[in-house]
């Protein structure tokens, strides 16, 4: 569990204007994060547009990404959905090799009860011959973990290692914290709360700016865990615009137009996302000209 302490990254996938997978970019990409301290890579989660890629897209994401990581960081992959038995099948036939966690969405739509969430993950724990960390984020799931039921699958799903805990609620988040065994991982999935939530005891962050500010955003999270209060917060400060630029048109989007201003990728979604629109473009681009 310790390879999951600090920032992972919510990998985006990087599109072409025919809006093929652009496998070169994602190299690029993933070669930027390993150089710049990156803690480990997340894979096939929700930035990386993975409602909209095929099978065979994800298994070429999936190989270009172990084969350009080479084994120096941990690699976690997206596996949920709204249908346990699903996701449960999708556990048992993947193929993992190269992949140390599974993160796992809480069900989305269905908008089910705690009780049923637990139930939820304790087949998706049984079924996963990696750990786990479980999503919560009811912004798009249209249901919350509660902070209980976080450590109801914590006690007694030993193979659930940790919660990215995307509520964007650091009470929520102090009293998960507060609850949950020692050994557990509570990481944030709100860039914005990333460092108050680290110094309340929290372990890091699965994020999405990370991509963007690689270098700066890890250290602010490495000062957090150090309790180094003040030199974390200048960090803290000096990124924070980006955060709310990046989202204010939704994910992908923003983090895409920071990143193609930087020249790593393309800016190209796959409907029904659409690239962020010019006046946003224009000051995500003055932030980074600026930075």
């Amino acid at each position: 569990m310790e390879a999951f302490i600090g920032t992972g990254v919510a990998l985006i996938t990087p599109f072409k204007k025919d809006l093929s997978v652009d496998i070169p970019a994602l190299k690029k990409l993933v070669e930027d994060q390993i150089e710049n301290g990156i803690e480990y890579l997340v894979v096939l989660g929700t930035t990386a547009e993975s409602a909209t890629l095929t099978q065979d897209e994800k298994e070429e994401i999936k190989k270009a990404v172990i084969e350009t990581n080479a084994g120096k960081l941990p690699l976690v992959l997206g596996i949920g959905g709204n249908n346990t038995a699903g996701v449960v099948e999708e556990l048992k036939s993947a193929n993992l090799e190269g992949f140390d966690a599974i993160l796992s969405v809480s069900p989305f739509y269905n908008k089910p009860t705690q009780e049923g969430i637990f139930r939820h993950f304790k087949e998706v724990s049984n079924a996963s011959p990696l750990p786990v960390i479980i999503y919560n984020v009811p912004g798009r799931t249209a249901s919350n973990i509660l902070p209980e039921t976080v450590n109801r699958i914590a006690q007694e799903c030993k193979n659930v290692i940790g919660v990215k805990e995307a509520a964007g609620d650091i009470v929520q988040a102090m009293k998960m914290i507060a609850l949950v065994p020692d050994d557990f991982l509570v990481i944030s999935g709100d860039d914005m709360i990333t460092l108050p939530m680290t110094l309340a005891g929290g372990k890091g962050v699965i994020s999405v700016i990370g991509q963007g500010f690689p270098r700066e955003f890890s250290d602010m999270v490495r000062l957090g865990l150090k309790g180094e209060v003040a030199e974390a917060y200048k960090l803290h400060y000096k990124i924070a615009p980006s955060i709310d630029l990046i989202f204010a048109e939704g994910n992908p989007g923003g983090i895409k137009a920071l990143l193609a201003k930087k020249g790593i990728v393309s800016n190209v979604l796959r409907l029904p996302l659409v690239e962020a629109t010019d006046g946003l473009k224009k000051k995500i681009e003055d932030f980074v000209d600026n930075f």
